[in-house]
């Protein structure tokens, strides 16, 4: 079976490309990295609070981040969202905050975030 590789990537006539610019999956239980792109490291800043920290400078902090989380069982089970109101958002980190549905903090074995500039 051939693999098929993209070595250039073209933009057409008036459309724009945006790419990933970090990407990382990790277990939020004992804060581990299981695969990522551009990211150094996660803090981890206490039960469902952490702090994605990545390898390269963005050119400013005006990026969005997108993020999922689940457990085992509905306990576990958590959203992701910014955490700007102790941790500011820079060009090499920002914070998220998992909670549960009842909005109480909650570590996950399963955290997904991808950064988009």
């Amino acid at each position: 079976m051939s693999t098929l590789r993209l070595t250039t990537l073209q933009t057409l006539t008036g459309v724009e490309v945006f790419t990933a610019k970090a990407w990382v999956n990790f277990d939020g239980t004992n804060v581990s990295i299981r695969g990522s792109g551009n990211v150094t490291s996660i803090t981890d800043n206490g039960i469902g609070y952490y702090t994605v920290n990545m390898t390269n400078a963005l050119a400013d902090a005006n990026y969005s981040f997108t993020g999922a989380s689940g457990g085992l069982n509905s306990s576990s089970n958590g959203a992701v969202y910014s955490y700007d109101q102790l941790y500011t958002k820079t060009t090499t980190a920002f914070a998220i905050a998992v909670l549960n549905v009842s909005g109480s903090p909650v570590d996950t074995p399963h955290i997904m975030v991808t950064v988009h500039r």
